[in-house]
């Protein structure tokens, strides 16, 4: 329920937009994530698949008689400068981001955009928290911890069977909700984690951490977190002869992460959702980002396509750009997409999602596990 407050800011920039819109025949999205530090690449995958929806709509005649224009925000996945970030598109008069990226920096800024009726869609923040909040004009096109964790665990206990399981993660609100998530479903299956650890985001010697796997003679683990970390946690446990079984989430599926970890990276576990640029439906779309010189694999690059896809769609059905009208239609109807038919549920979860498990290879490529 919004306050008198909320609505009636929301009121005075949506006249503020539409007269801009009315002088200039633009109409502004932010895109907002971490375009420097540690998963800039993260970040990166979403602008692209972004700016070539908003190129794409450009080119089919744009919507509404207007043309889109995108314009960059770095919050540095950091939830600090991600609040900053936040109140700036609201001072520039944006009132539809795409973004943010990472969970802990989209949850602060969700609520200010919350209340000042700003619509947001995050096509990569993945925590389910951000959207218990009863929020009305926060969506994802990317399905949540709460999906991704028993799908993982479901792998581990009927594929994996581990004797010895460790589960670490990051610390931070993504990896330590996953890594949650996964020891409650795998506990529920009999399989009784024999550590349960954080490691702080940004360290890079993870010494003490192998020689305690080691100890407890660990075959399998669990990693909730990004993939700078894993990246070393990897490279180091082969050079101190550590030979356990890891696995991880979308957040360790980078290439980078081969770079960081070289031949250590070789049959890592990682689950992501399908890898939507192999569907032969998105060929030409795959066409147009090669030709760009842009990677369509990420897995943030096609859910962030989609994201505008569900904006303009209901700006075109809805003849509005109101953020209120926009929620409202995207909760009561269907989307083909990219990505596939979308419909979100109440809270602006998507009401279904798939996720595949992946074998990684050191070049950097994956194989889905059959």
């Amino acid at each position: 329920m919004k306050t008198l407050k909320t609505t009636l800011k929301a009121v005075a920039l949506a006249v503020m937009g539409t007269a801009a819109m009315a002088q200039a025949d633009t109409l502004k999205i932010g895109i907002a994530g971490p375009a420097t530090g540690p998963v800039a690449q993260y970040g990166d995958m979403q602008k692209i698949g972004a700016m070539m929806a908003i190129e794409q709509i450009n080119k089919a005649g744009g919507v509404n008689g207007m043309e889109l224009e995108g314009v960059i925000y770095d919050d540095a996945c950091d939830p600090k400068q991600a609040v900053a970030v936040a109140n700036k598109i609201v001072n520039d008069g944006i009132q539809h981001v795409i973004g943010h990226l990472c969970s802990s920096s989209t949850e602060p800024a969700s609520d200010i955009y919350e209340e000042e009726g700003v619509l947001m869609i995050t096509a990569a923040s993945t925590s389910p928290t951000i959207t218990e909040k009863g929020h009305q004009l926060i969506f994802r096109t990317i399905g949540l911890d709460s999906l991704q964790g028993p799908f993982a665990a479901s792998y581990i206990i009927n594929s994996v069977k581990p004797q010895r399981m460790a589960i670490i993660h990051d610390k931070q609100q993504y990896g330590e909700g996953l890594a949650t998530s996964v020891k409650n479903e795998v506990e529920k299956a009999g399989i009784k984690p024999v550590m349960f650890e954080g490691v702080t985001a940004g360290d890079k010697d993870f010494s003490a951490l192998i020689a305690k796997l080691k100890k407890e003679n660990v075959d399998f683990v669990y990693y909730g977190g990004y993939h700078p970390e894993l990246g070393l946690i990897l490279r180091q446990s082969k050079e101190k002869g550590f030979g356990a079984k890891f696995m991880g989430p979308e957040g360790v599926g980078n290439p980078d992460i081969s770079k960081i970890a070289g031949e250590a990276s070789e049959g890592l576990l990682v689950t992501l959702p399908q890898s939507f640029d192999q569907d032969p439906e998105n060929q030409k779309l795959v066409a147009a980002f090669k030709a760009k010189g842009e990677d369509p694999t990420g897995p943030f690059v096609f859910p962030a396509y989609s994201a505008l896809q569900v904006m303009t769609d209901s700006m075109k059905a809805t003849g509005s750009v109101s953020p209120d009208e926009l929620a409202e239609y995207m909760r009561g109807n269907a989307f083909d997409t990219t990505t596939g038919k979308l419909e979100f549920d109440a809270k602006g979860d998507l009401k279904q999602f798939s996720f595949v498990v992946y074998n990684w290879h050191a070049d950097g490529s994956k194989t889905a596990v059959k």
